[in-house]
């Protein structure tokens, strides 16, 4: 026959409650942290991904229309100096 120590018992939920409150304090530390990271990269004028990618693209389409105008004009003055 086995018998229960009280004092272990308690012991034992003691440390599973101390391991709750640390995980919750450690969920709520987390969400603070998070919160305030996004506040700062809120103040700050960061671009979003999408917003630079679009950017980038309409930068890209730009230079291929300026390639393009350059050629045709490097067409025309060489015709025009003939």
């Amino acid at each position: 026959m086995q018998t229960r120590n009280k004092f272990l018992d308690d012991i034992s939920q003691l440390m599973t409650n101390a391991m709750g409150v640390a995980q919750g304090a450690r969920d709520e530390a987390e969400t603070a942290m998070k919160s305030l990271i996004d506040r700062w990269l809120a103040d700050r004028d960061f671009v979003t991904r999408e917003e630079f990618d679009a950017v980038r693209a309409m930068a890209q389409k730009a230079r291929e229309e300026n390639e393009v105008l350059a050629a045709r004009i490097a067409a025309l003055e060489a015709k025009q100096g003939n």
